[in-house]
């Protein structure tokens, strides 16, 4: 199979001045002397990418990702390294970028079209179906100036899936958008696959990676960590990850804060918690119109835990805002290290009865369960949804967030289960009757 893509130790280094008078001392300084020092965004990136491969690009903020797609695309300049792209490319890196905002939505359409090397005859033919797929309704005769964020990425997708590159290079510009239409550009996304083009996208959603992605590769301070299966390299990720969530929930439960939260007389009141949504925006997804401001996972005392015995009863409590009228089912799932469902339940299941709300409205849901699981490290994922056609089988998601707390068992005492889950059974042995002739 022929690559799409090569880059050959490619590095992309950047002076950095403490001081910006430091900037004019060194470009006049005759003895070339130094007031910069070097900062790198990438280091020696190697690999290469088959036609019709669709890869993922992971890593936490400031990795690289960002830096390593502009360089595909041509947008910057490596400092050192080379790289070859063969086929045209199609790319979203930022929201509204190659738009013109005086332009009308339909007037950047050609515009685009232009750029990419498409005749007015060959837009035509994809007009209808970019209209469709961006389902803006009148705006697409308005102004691009008068989008929202989400107008843009509909738009944006839009014209670039339509344009029928040989790469497609889409970036986090999709995450503003609701979960409707990100399911709907994973479908679009398929399709491209099957069609053999090459798609290279930076996503922090490893459930799209896992199910998407035939490889990925994960950047750590602008440098290759790890390349393989997808799978393999978004569990590494995914650990690492709970591993920092765990260590911070402990020092968390060990602060003032998470005391001043938690006081016994506050038990009702309305909580958020800007770490939380902070640690939580990575894993986050839904359109928003229900959002998660705080969690709680609790002893039967209100005390916070992030170790639990076994088979302890605990608390699991969500902190929910209605940001418009909405009725939802409330859940949790509770996963091990590899990412496997081991217990959850949603308020839909134990009542038959969605929770109603209005703009505005708030509540605390609280969950009350054991955990009857086998020593070791679990992550927490929250979901708000609205079931539709057969309950269980597809929901509207208003908000989901993957790891959302990470907490550890104890081993069982005196005996040591050895199962993933253990249930308590009835037993009995018994004497068999001798055989008679």
């Amino acid at each position: 199979m022929s690559e799409a893509i090569r880059l050959s130790n490619i590095s992309k280094v950047y002076k950095i001045f403490d001081k910006p008078v430091d900037r004019l001392k060194e470009s006049l300084n005759p003895f070339h002397k130094r007031y910069s020092h070097d900062f790198y965004a990438l280091r020696d990136i190697s690999f290469s990418i088959d036609k019709g491969e669709t890869m993922g690009i992971i890593g936490k903020n400031g990795a690289g990702k960002s830096t390593l797609l502009k360089i595909i695309t041509g947008v910057l300049t490596p400092t050192g390294g080379e790289i070859s792209v063969n086929g045209s490319v199609a790319s979203l890196l930022e929201l509204g970028a190659g738009f013109n905002p005086e332009m009308t939505g339909i007037e950047n359409i050609y515009l685009n079209g232009t750029i990419m090397g498409h005749t007015k005859e060959e837009t035509d033919a994809q007009l209808e179906n970019i209209i469709n797929f961006a389902d803006i309704g009148d705006f697409i005769n308005r102004q691009v100036k008068l989008y929202s964020s989400g107008m843009f990425a509909r738009l944006a997708f839009a014209v670039n899936s339509y344009s029928k590159p040989d790469i497609l290079i889409v970036d986090e510009a999709l995450s503003v958008g609701d979960a409707a239409f990100q399911a709907k550009c994973i479908t679009r996304m398929r399709h491209m696959m099957e069609e053999g083009v090459t798609i290279l996208f930076v996503t922090h959603d490893m459930s799209v990676v896992k199910n998407f992605c035939q490889r990925c590769v994960y950047l750590e301070n602008g440098a290759i960590k790890t390349i393989g299966q997808a799978e393999e390299v978004a569990d590494i990720y995914l650990r690492g990850v709970r591993d920092e969530m765990n260590e911070a929930n402990k020092n968390a439960s060990a602060g003032l804060s998470w005391s001043a939260l938690n006081s016994a007389k506050s038990r009702d009141v309305f909580k958020r918690d800007a770490e939380f949504e902070k640690r939580a925006a990575q894993f986050r997804e839904g359109n928003g119109a229900v959002r998660i401001r705080a969690f709680e996972m609790l002893s039967m005392k209100d005390e916070p835990i992030t170790e639990a015995k076994f088979n302890e009863q605990v608390k699991i409590c969500l902190y929910l805002e209605f940001m418009d009228e909405a009725e939802a089912a409330v859940g949790y799932h509770i996963r091990d290290d590899r990412g496997v469902e081991i217990l959850g339940t949603f308020t839909f299941i134990e009542s038959n009865k969605l929770l109603k709300g209005k703009k505005g409205d708030k509540f605390i849901v609280e969950f009350v369960t054991r955990l009857p699981l086998l020593q070791g490290d679990y992550n927490i994922t929250l979901v708000v949804s609205h079931p539709l056609d057969e309950p269980g089988e597809t929901a509207l998601f208003y908000d989901m967030i993957e790891n959302a707390y990470v907490f550890s068992v104890l081993r069982r005492k005196p005996t040591r289960i050895w199962n993933k889950v253990y249930v308590p059974n009835d037993y009995g042995v018994r004497v068999p009757r001798e055989e008679t002739q």
